[in-house]
């Protein structure tokens, strides 16, 4: 157990010398999808999924909103610029922000 916390204590250190501050910000809002992705489903559990649609929506647009979150860290990442040859982070924000607003109107669309 204690080489356990050991190791959590070495990835936590090296996170928060290491990682920039960009990245920090990508994974808060990582996070914070997570959270409300995961709430969603336990509120389905718990009370229902009366409008269904308005769940499926919800939750979709999480999962999705994740993995658009997931793909601007990687392009935004400084590690990765080597595989992302020719696109700069403002482009990747700018694919980021694009893809979004056509995820949001299917979304919106869906509900009904």
């Amino acid at each position: 157990m204690a080489g356990f916390q050991a190791v959590l204590g070495k990835i936590h250190h090296e996170y928060v010398n290491n990682t920039p501050k960009k990245l920090k910000i990508i994974d808060a809002y990582l996070f914070y999808i997570l959270l409300t992705g995961a709430f969603q489903f336990l509120y389905c559990c718990l009370v229902g999924t009366f409008p269904f649609n308005s769940f499926l929506s919800g939750f979709i647009s999480c999962v999705s909103s994740f993995v658009l979150g997931v793909c601007l860290r990687l392009q935004v990442n400084p590690q990765n610029q080597k595989d992302f040859v020719g696109i700069s982070p403002e482009r990747g924000f700018a694919d980021f922000i694009f893809a979004h607003v056509i995820l949001h109107l299917v979304v919106m669309n869906f509900i009904g």
